[in-house]
C-alpha cells in the first residue's frame, strides 16, 4: 500500500501531502527559540511524549503557570477598559520587550489599578453615605421641627404607655418600676434617625412596635429620588424614618433592629442651628469628594488608555510564550538534562524549510551545538495536511468544520469551491444583496496590502475571494 501511495503523482491541492515522521534533539539553550521559530513556520506537528504525566508533572509547569497568571492580568486590564467604556485604541509602536520585563510591568500595572479601584470604592462609599446623611438631615428636620412644640405631650403619652398599670395588667412593663426617672424639667424623649429600603419599611415598623411593645412613635417619609446604596452600590428606593422612644434599653433594641434590617442610622442633633451647621459641613464635604472622584476617574482613564495601546501586542506575546512552553512540555528531557528530544510529523516538502529554521534558531541563540533533525520509522497513522492558498482557504475551513479526510485521501475542499456557491445560489439569489457583497469584496481587495499587515484582518482578507464567488453564483 505504501509503495502504491509513493507512486501516486503529485496533485497539490487535490490530495493531502505525504508526511514523514521525524525526531529532533534540541540543546536546552536553543530549545525555546527553536520551538518559537517552528511555530511561526507551522509545518511540524509534535507528538506528546509525556501523555502519561499530569500537567503539574511536566518540566516547564512553572513557566506555564507564569504565562497563565500574566494572561489573567491582561484579561483584568481588558475588563477594566471595557468597564470604563473606552474606545478601541490603535496599536502603539513600541520597542521589543523581554518576557521577564513584561511580567514586572504587568504586576506593577495590576497593583496600581487595584489600589486605584480600592481607593475609588472607599471614596464612593463615603460619598454615598454623606449623600444619605444629607437626605436624612433634610427630611428628619421636618419631623423634629413639627414635633418640637408637642414634646411634652408625646412624653406624657409615652409615660402613660410605659409606666401606667391600668388596663395593661397582663402586659409586662418595658422597664422596672425602680428604673423610672425622677422628675425633671428636661424632656425624656429620645429619637433615632436613619434611612432604610422602601420595601422593608412595613416589616421594620412592625418589628419596632413588637420589640418596644408599642412604646415608640414611628415617622417616615420617602426620599425624593433613587439613592445609591453605600454597601451594594445599587440604585434603590429608600425611606427616611425617625423613631421617638424613651429609655436606654429601647435605644439598644432599636439599634439592633436597624442593623438587622440594613438600615443606616445617622446622628441628627435636635438643635436647629446645629442641624444647619452640619448640613453645610456635609454639603462642603460632598463637593470635595465629588472633585476627588472626578480627578480619580480622569487618572484611571488615562492609565487605562496607556494600557489599551499596548494590550494587543502584550496579549499576543503572552499567548505565543504559553504555546511555546506547552509544546516544550511535550518533549522528553535527555538523561544528561542538556537536551530535549521531540518527535512529530511534517510534510516531506517542508524538511528543507524546517532544517533552515532550526539552523537559524541555533545561530540566534548562540548555541555551540546544533539541532539534530532526522527521519524515523513511522509510529501510528500520519496526520492529514492539505495545502491551501488565498482562494481555497475559506472552503478548506468549511470542510474541516464537518470532518477531516484521512491521510492521502482526495481533498473535498477543491470540489466545494464549485458546489458550495452553487448551493448558495439555489438557496438565496438577489441582485441587491449581490451588489452589496460585491462592493464589500472589492473594497477588501483594493485595501489588501494595507489591511493584511494587521493580524486582526488576516481572516477577513482570506475570505475576499470566497465573497467574490458567492456574489456571482446567485446571479447566474
Amino acid at each position: 500500500m505504501e509503495r502504491l501511495i509513493d507512486k501516486l503523482p503529485s496533485m497539490d491541492l487535490m490530495r493531502s501531502e505525504k508526511m514523514t515522521f521525524v525526531q529532533l534533539i534540541i540543546p536546552v539553550e536553543s530549545a525555546h527559540r527553536a520551538i518559537s521559530y517552528l511555530g511561526e513556520l507551522g509545518l511540524l506537528q509534535f507528538r506528546d511524549l509525556n501523555d502519561e504525566k499530569s500537567p503539574f508533572q511536566r518540566t516547564f509547569v512553572t513557566q506555564v503557570k507564569r504565562c497563565a497568571e500574566m494572561s489573567r492580568k491582561l484579561r483584568f486590564f481588558k475588563d477594566q477598559i471595557n468597564k470604563a467604556s473606552l474606545m478601541t485604541f490603535p496599536p502603539v509602536l513600541q520597542p521589543d520587550i523581554f518576557f521577564e520585563d513584561l511580567e514586572i510591568q504587568l504586576d506593577e500595572h495590576e497593583h496600581e489599578l487595584i489600589e486605584m479601584n480600592s481607593n475609588s470604592e472607599k471614596l464612593r462609599q463615603s460619598y454615598n453615605e454623606l449623600l444619605e446623611f444629607k437626605i436624612v438631615l433634610q427630611k428628619a428636620c421636618g419631623f423634629l421641627v413639627s414635633n418640637h412644640g408637642h414634646t411634652v405631650l408625646e412624653e406624657r403619652e409615652l409615660e402613660e404607655n410605659v409606666y401606667s398599670n391600668g388596663g395593661y395588667v397582663e402586659t409586662p412593663f418595658l422597664f422596672e418600676q425602680e428604673m423610672r426617672p425622677g422628675p425633671s424639667n428636661q424632656s425624656g424623649l429620645r429619637f433615632i434617625c436613619g434611612i432604610i429600603c422602601k420595601s422593608k419599611v412595613v416589616r421594620f415598623e412592625r418589628m419596632l412596635f413588637r420589640a418596644t411593645r408599642g412604646n415608640m412613635l414611628f415617622n417616615q417619609t420617602p426620599a425624593d429620588e433613587l439613592i445609591t446604596d453605600p454597601i451594594s452600590g445599587e440604585m434603590i428606593e429608600k425611606t427616611v424614618f425617625v423613631v421617638f422612644f424613651s429609655g436606654e434599653q429601647a435605644r439598644t433594641k432599636i439599634l439592633k433592629i436597624c442593623e438587622a434590617f440594613g438600615a443606616n442610622c445617622y446622628p441628627v442633633p435636635e438643635d436647629i442651628s446645629k442641624q444647619r451647621q452640619i448640613t453645610r459641613e456635609v454639603s462642603s464635604r460632598l463637593a470635595d469628594l465629588e472633585a476627588t472622584l472626578d480627578a480619580g476617574i480622569r487618572h484611571w482613564n488615562k492609565v487605562l488608555a496607556s494600557l489599551g495601546g499596548h494590550l494587543p501586542k502584550w496579549m499576543d506575546m503572552v499567548r505565543r510564550e504559553k504555546a511555546v512552553y506547552d509544546t516544550l512540555n511535550m518533549l522528553n528531557v535527555d538523561v544528561t538534562k542538556k537536551c530535549l528530544v521531540g518527535e512529530g510529523w511534517c510534510p516531506i516538502f517542508a524538511k528543507t524549510q524546517i532544517q533552515e529554521t532550526l539552523q537559524r534558531a541555533t545561530f540566534d541563540s548562540n548555541s555551540q551545538v546544533g539541532i539534530i533533525f532526522h527521519s524515523m520509522d513511522a509510529v501510528g497513522s500520519p496526520p492529514t495536511y492539505f495545502r491551501t492558498n488565498g482562494f481555497t482557504y475559506p472552503y478548506q475551513e468549511i470542510v474541516d468544520a464537518y470532518g477531516v479526510a484521512r491521510y492521502q485521501e482526495a481533498n473535498p475542499a477543491v470540489y466545494t469551491t464549485i458546489i458550495f456557491p452553487f448551493l448558495f445560489a439555489v438557496m438565496f439569489g438577489d441582485w441587491g444583496h449581490g451588489i452589496c457583497l460585491l462592493l464589500g469584496a472589492l473594497f477588501l481587495i483594493a485595501r489588501q496590502n494595507k489591511l493584511s499587515t494587521q493580524a486582526i484582518n488576516i481572516a477577513i482578507m482570506r475570505l475576499q475571494n470566497f465573497v467574490i464567488v458567492m456574489i456571482f453564483c446567485p446571479q447566474t
